[in-house]
């Protein structure tokens, strides 16, 4: 079972960009890995995924904007977050995926506004 810890969250002006990290707790190298988030009121919503041959899919309204990447000699997964906008505000949570199994981070916060 792997554990997951994400960082990287914040407030950042509209336009600005972030970087999250995920770090797990083990080998990251067998899993898919991803990315999604949920505002206040929502649903948690995909934004982005890694297979573990590196094809990536992302959701429509973060395409051209977000890209998820691994470092598996770090155990680290990130999502590169470009040209951000108030409705990108949400509580983002890493995923990993193997075997039918999902596991989960806590969660970072991430807040853009004026």
């Amino acid at each position: 079972q792997v554990q997951l810890v994400e960082s990287g969250g914040g407030l950042v002006q509209p336009g600005g960009s972030l970087r999250l990290s995920c770090a797990a707790s083990g080998s990251i190298r067998l899993y898919s890995m991803g990315w999604y988030r949920q505002a206040p009121g929502n649903q948690r919503e995909l934004v982005a995924t890694q297979t573990t041959f590196g094809s990536t899919t992302q959701a429509d309204f973060v395409k051209g904007r977000f890209t998820i990447s691994r470092e598996s000699t770090k155990n680290t997964v990130y999502l590169h977050m470009n040209s951000l906008k108030p409705e990108d505000t949400a509580v983002y949570y890493c995923n990993a995926f193997m075997q039918q199994k999902h596991y989960w981070g806590q969660g970072t916060q991430v807040t853009v506004s004026s």
